[in-house]
């Protein structure tokens, strides 16, 4: 079966960078669409980006814009979510899974096709 390993988490101050990877390993062909959702400490989980195996194309959440970058690696089946210029709010246990299509992480709406990652923490504060 295929499982989703997920590398990057960390404490980071505010307006610093962190990269979070996400690797499927037991795949033989190209990584599918992929992204992360999150859950910041009380909070309810939200979809944070995806991007698309069949064009390429990316979501991010309004909330993410500008600061985020979703981009894959298919020959290591690996996709990578960059974050950048990260403040308070970013704090969250951020898991990757795999999907169908990026609307499911768009619209935290998921019909049990999905495989998730193990999660990663990530930690902004001063």
């Amino acid at each position: 079966q295929v499982q989703l390993v997920e590398s990057g988490g960390g404490a980071v101050q505010p307006g610093g960078s962190l990269r979070l990877s996400c690797t499927a390993r037991g795949f033989t062909s190209d990584f599918h669409t992929a992204g992360w959702l999150r859950q910041a400490p009380g909070k309810e989980y939200e979809g944070v980006s995806c991007i698309s195996s069949r064009d390429g194309s990316t979501y991010y959440a309004d909330s993410v814009k500008g600061r985020f970058i979703i981009s894959r690696d298919n020959a290591k089946n690996t996709v990578y979510l960059q974050m950048d210029s990260l403040k308070s709010d970013d704090t969250a246990i951020y898991t990757c899974v795999m999907v169908q299509s990026c609307s499911s992480i768009a619209t935290m709406t998921f019909g049990g096709l999905e495989v998730w990652g193990q999660g990663a923490s990530v930690t902004v504060s001063a």
